[in-house]
């Protein structure tokens, strides 16, 4: 290549990128030809989630904004604005405002966030009483409220929750289903994520909150790319593998699409962030602290002893069960603890008076004073605090950053982890063991400040799921002392190391339920109780790998 070629390459890659029409105009588009955001995503290789936010103002780059145009453009000439169409100029069409920060779900009218549920500029007929409705749910037109579904029941029945069961509540179209725009199956996977139905005030609760769901869960997509890596790679392995890590984070986010259809809430992957979630200098960290345990015992009880080096398992995979924020977070000061929503909180966490026989919850900290800490340090603190523990005084809380939140919101995503993790371990499968490790570990480690995952931007989930992973790991030694073990040492996510029968408080094995043995050792000397060690033990407790 010439220097004059390089030069060119040069400006054609910094060139001008393909112009996009406003946000309001890209939804209509795909409104009109009836696409749901999940046939847009899967065709453009993202997730739902980036094509709501592409349609509220955010802008993709590079190959995906050409390819997005493309489509947008040809739309555009597919489905021109006729005379009679009006652009969408109501309310709902402009860009969402800031989720509901409250635990009860906003009025259904305003619910925008969810990417089966869309107004229409037109009402549409609906599927199941052949009236005009406002909104389609999944690509079928349907009405949120059951009082609108003038058929949908027969007379003198009232449409709820207690007449699901009942015969004379089940809806009787009144005219023919329009044909939507996807094949059946693909319509009916989509329609799985009207998952709001059951619950939330203003949506059908009947066999019409229910009307499209796909009988089934996310299919075998991790078997299907193993099984595609060593086709491609002839059986080798080591190039399998190698192949399956680089894309265990978009694996990882297309697993996390998939179990989310049918559930109750959408992830907000892109909300605003406080200030305290930022890093405070390009290579520094920010200022919620995670409470990572590295603790040895100071003295141990006169004599020798054999002290043996627990790992724990899964310890990342187990931490996905834990309570996360659904929507953006916000503001409070001077209020106490809500267990219904999960966040950030500034504390003055208590004195700590164990420290000769237990690790402090808060980790090794040499300031004092207030310090940010998250949900589950905040959850372990109070539950110590507590009379059945009584360990220390309540932390004081001056001010949090929290939403509306669930324990159960990558529940889902977890469960299908375990499942091949259990699966691969009993097959003794080594690529697919690695390969779900990294889509955990790195799905954890990426959702923060990270140029690897831009499909999901939550620093504060991925503080609240290594501060839980840290959690349970400092429960496990409460367990271990409270069954009259001596804790000696606790590092990392899974490293407990004690003195004693441990198999009669422990089970032994590699789930993630299980503990295994990594290193047995002698410690103590005389009557002095020194903690002098042998063995081959991590003495950072830095410990990147999970024990697997």
């Amino acid at each position: 290549m010439s220097d004059f070629d390089a030069i060119d390459a040069l400006l054609a890659a910094v060139g001008p990128q393909a112009e996009l029409p406003p946000p309001d105009v890209r939804r209509e588009l795909r409104e009109r030809a009836r696409l749901s955001k999940a046939q847009v995503a899967r065709t453009l290789g993202v997730s739902p989630s980036t094509v709501g936010g592409w349609e509220n103002g955010r802008d993709p780059v590079d190959e995906t904004r050409k390819r997005y145009a493309y489509l947008l453009d040809g739309l555009a000439a597919k489905f021109p604005a006729g005379p009679g169409t009006e652009p969408l100029a109501s309310p709902s069409s402009s860009p969402s405002p800031s989720p509901s920060l409250s635990t009860s779900p906003p009025p259904p009218a305003e619910d925008e966030s969810e990417d089966d549920v869309e107004s229409l500029a037109v009402p549409e007929p609906c599927v199941l009483c052949g009236s005009p409705a406002g909104h389609r749910v999944a690509g079928f037109a349907q009405h949120l409220d059951p009082a609108d579904c003038r058929s949908a029941t027969t007379p003198g029945t009232r449409p709820g929750p207690a007449r699901e069961s009942s015969p004379a509540a089940t809806p009787v179209p009144s005219a023919p289903a329009p044909e939507p725009s996807a094949p059946a199956p693909e319509a009916e996977a989509a329609a799985s994520r009207g998952r709001s139905g059951a619950h939330r005030p203003g949506r059908p609760t009947g066999p019409a909150g229910r009307a499209f769901q796909e009988p089934h869960g996310p299919g075998d997509l991790i078997g299907e790319a193993v099984r595609a890596a060593l086709d491609e790679h002839r059986g080798d392995i080591d190039a399998a593998l190698a192949a399956l890590l680089k894309r265990a984070i978009p694996d990882a986010m297309r697993l996390l699409d998939e179990t989310r259809k049918g559930a109750r809430y959408d992830i907000v992957a892109h909300p605003w962030i406080p200030d305290i979630l930022r890093k405070q200098t390009s290579r520094g960290a920010d200022q919620v602290w995670e409470a990572r345990p590295k603790w040895t015992r100071r003295e141990l009880p006169p004599g020798r002893h054999e002290v043996t080096a627990l790992d724990i398992n899964g310890a990342y995979l187990s931490a996905l069960k834990t309570h996360l924020p659904l929507g953006q977070l916000e503001h409070t000061a001077g209020l106490p603890h809500d267990r219904r929503r999960a966040g950030v909180h500034l504390i003055t966490p208590p004195e700590w008076e164990h420290e000769a026989v237990l690790p402090n919850p808060i980790g090794n900290r040499d300031e004092p004073g207030p310090l940010w800490v998250t949900e589950p340090t905040l959850r372990l603190l109070l539950r110590l605090s507590g009379p059945r523990h009584a360990l220390c005084a309540p932390p004081e809380i001056h001010e949090s950053y929290t939403s509306g939140a669930t324990e159960n919101l990558l529940e889902k995503f977890r469960v299908v982890l375990k499942d091949a993790r259990d699966a691969a371990i009993a097959a003794d499968d080594e690529v697919t063991l690695e390969y779900v490790k990294a889509m955990y570990s790195k799905f954890v480690s990426t959702m923060g400040e990270s140029n690897y995952n831009r499909e999901l931007y939550r620093p504060d989930w991925m503080h609240i799921i290594r501060s839980q992973a840290f959690s349970n790991l400092w429960l496990k030694a409460l367990k271990a002392h409270d069954e009259g073990l001596t804790v000696v040492r606790a590092m990392g996510t899974d490293e407990l190391h004690v003195i004693g029968d441990w198999h009669r408080v422990f089970p032994e094995g590699r789930g993630v339920t299980e503990v295994k043995t990594k290193d047995v050792y002698t410690a103590g000397s005389g009557e002095t109780g020194d903690t002098g060690e042998t063995g081959d033990k991590d003495e950072t407790g830095d410990l990147s790998g999970e024990g697997e």
